[in-house]
């Protein structure tokens, strides 16, 4: 499995449109994309600037096709004024199958 982790810290005043995009966002991946397996939407209480998404794919192959969906290009373009700054890591997940 193939582990996506993105730390955005938002615009000021952004919170509440960015998260509307976001919940949308999310929802399309979870329903369009066989290999999008999870996609968890996380806000610091202390800090509404802060958001980190968890997303688990089925492999690399399975979020490049994420990055070049409609919807994701469509989202990123909503997006693109919301945020100030944003953190993409990629990680190879290494734990034992609990099927």
């Amino acid at each position: 499995m193939y582990v996506v982790t993105v730390k955005f810290t938002l615009a000021e005043g952004a919170a509440e449109t960015f998260m509307g995009f976001m919940r949308t966002q999310a929802q399309n991946s979870l329903e369009l994309e066989a290999g999008c397996h999870q996609f968890d939407v996380c806000t610091d209480p202390n800090d509404a600037r802060a958001v980190f998404l968890y997303e688990l794919y089925s492999d690399e192959a399975a979020f490049q096709v994420h990055l070049t969906s409609d919807h994701f290009k469509r989202f990123d373009a909503d997006v693109a004024d919301l945020v100030a700054e944003k953190q993409v890591a990629c990680y190879h997940l290494d734990t034992p199958d609990r099927g």
